[in-house]
């Protein structure tokens, strides 16, 4: 096993267990049932996008997961797979984004790559994977589950970016750029 893949089973682990800490604990109910402001969708995209999106996926879905048997006894299968799948998404703006923040880098054209692919997915994830799951597994009412993945969609995307673009940043400043550092003799 190479170093990095070690590195990402770490990270997948750490992610997964804050983002259930996260979930459990730190969340803004809304007027719509169900439905709550998360910031733990800002931590799956921060990992997301530095350790790719397979490791976001899983640590949302793996946190999501963990939440649900330990909240309420069995899990949510369609929103959890939506988690995972917003993550995913967001995931994708890694081999764009996460090279220059390795070099000390988060800046405007960064932020803006990670924005574009974190909003694309929340909108698969909360208004069409969501609420087309609660319907087929669960039998849903569509009005609620539409409602509820708008209101997802748009709250969870705020957290996603905003979070998530604050810790991207600050992970970038502990990073060293290219160039920066020289030999003394």
């Amino acid at each position: 096993m190479n170093k990095t893949s070690t590195r990402t089973i770490v990270a997948t682990g750490l992610g997964a267990a804050l983002f259930m800490v996260l979930f459990m604990f730190v969340k803004v109910p809304s007027p719509v049932p169900e439905t709550n402001l998360e910031i733990a969708y800002g931590v799956s995209t921060f990992f997301a996008v530095v350790f790719g999106p397979v490791c976001g996926f899983l640590v949302a879905f793996i946190g999501h997961a963990l939440n649900d048997f330990i909240s309420y006894g069995s899990p949510w299968w369609s929103w959890i797979i939506a988690s995972g799948t917003s993550a995913l998404i967001a995931g994708l703006a890694s081999k764009k984004v996460a090279p220059r923040i390795e070099e000390g880098e988060f800046g405007g054209n960064q932020l803006i790559t990670f924005a574009i692919y974190t909003v694309i997915g929340q909108a698969v994830s909360w208004i069409l994977i969501a609420p087309v799951l609660d319907i087929v597994l669960y039998s849903e009412p569509v009005n609620l589950v539409f409602t509820q993945g708008i209101i997802a969609f748009a709250m969870d995307t705020i957290c996603a970016v905003v979070v998530g673009g604050l810790l991207l940043k600050a992970y970038a400043a502990t990073r060293t750029g290219k160039g920066t550092l020289s030999k003394n003799n």
